[in-house]
């Protein structure tokens, strides 16, 4: 299975700097978190690893093979984007159909039984689809293509709760019968945390974090109390947010906790609280 891999990447527009110096190596058979506010870059990042823009600096290859123009390592990524491409007039069905002819290892089987269970009407006009039926509809081709790298550029646009956490449930099924490498670019972080495996944090276009969402999670937590007792717990700790709500206070900390961190906590009647990814992915942009 190929990695990519991302060295010394600059992408500018103008006089803008969307991308800086990037350098990132993404292991296969993962399911990756892209993280990132509005203008981060992800999506950036994302167009220059499928090579529909080009880098002013750097390099990007997949398996060992540089991207630019080059059909057979672009040919391992399907990249399902937020923009629709697909023509208005045609229906669902026709769709899948030319998939197959682009991607041969295309599952129409699957890709039918997919359409019934998310109630997706095949033979529908994509000019008929709502905004939710228009993200099912290039879900379930992205999950049929069966390449060895999956990009989701915020999949679950315009979907209810339950189909959230329908495509959610088929984004690990499909993984655990055909393991490769998912990467998932979206600002509902908290509904996709249990899917990902790593987290990739882009904050002003550089990558400031890269770990496993576990070991992320791992590093931070809260601590809570009266406000003069919290400041003298946090000193010479690295804070990434707070919250002050008359006398009583609650912090974020960017560390590991320890049996010494628990007894001095004790001793100033503190309080301590896991870290949700959401919040900590908001304490570390917003620092």
């Amino acid at each position: 299975m190929s990695v990519i891999n991302i060295s010394g990447v600059t992408k500018k527009f103008g006089n803008t700097v969307a991308l800086d110096h990037v350098d990132l190596t993404i292991e296969p058979n993962k399911i990756y978190g892209l993280l990132g506010r509005n203008g981060a870059g992800k999506t950036t990042l994302l167009n220059l690893i499928t090579n529909r823009i080009f880098p002013n600096e750097g390099d990007i290859r997949i398996g060992g093979e540089e991207v630019f123009e080059n059909e057979k390592a672009l040919s391992k990524v399907f990249y399902m984007m937020e923009e629709d491409l697909y023509p208005k007039n045609d229906k669902v069905i026709e769709m899948y159909k030319w998939t197959k002819e682009f991607f041969p290892e295309f599952d129409m089987e699957y890709a039918i039984s997919l359409s019934e269970k998310f109630g997706l009407n095949v033979k529908k006009r994509i000019k008929q689809l709502s905004t939710g039926y228009n993200s099912i509809f290039k879900g379930i081709i992205a999950l049929s293509v069966n390449t060895e790298i999956v990009i989701l550029d915020e999949p679950i646009l315009g979907l209810d709760a339950n189909h959230r956490e329908m495509f959610y449930r088929e984004i690990i099924n499909n993984y655990s019968h055909n393991p490769r490498t998912i990467i998932i670019s979206t600002h509902l972080i908290e509904e996709v945390s249990d899917v990902l495996e790593e987290a990739i944090v882009i904050k002003d276009g550089k990558v400031i974090l890269k770990k496993s969402v576990e070991e992320l999670l791992s590093t931070a937590y809260t601590v809570a109390g009266e406000l003069s007792k919290v400041d003298q717990y946090v000193m010479g700790k690295e804070v990434i947010g707070e919250q002050v709500m008359g006398k009583f206070k609650t912090v974020t900390v960017l560390e590991n906790t320890n049996k010494k961190n628990h007894n001095l906590a004790k001793e100033l009647d503190l309080e301590f609280g896991k870290v949700e990814l959401q919040k900590l992915f908001i304490n570390l942009t917003n620092s």
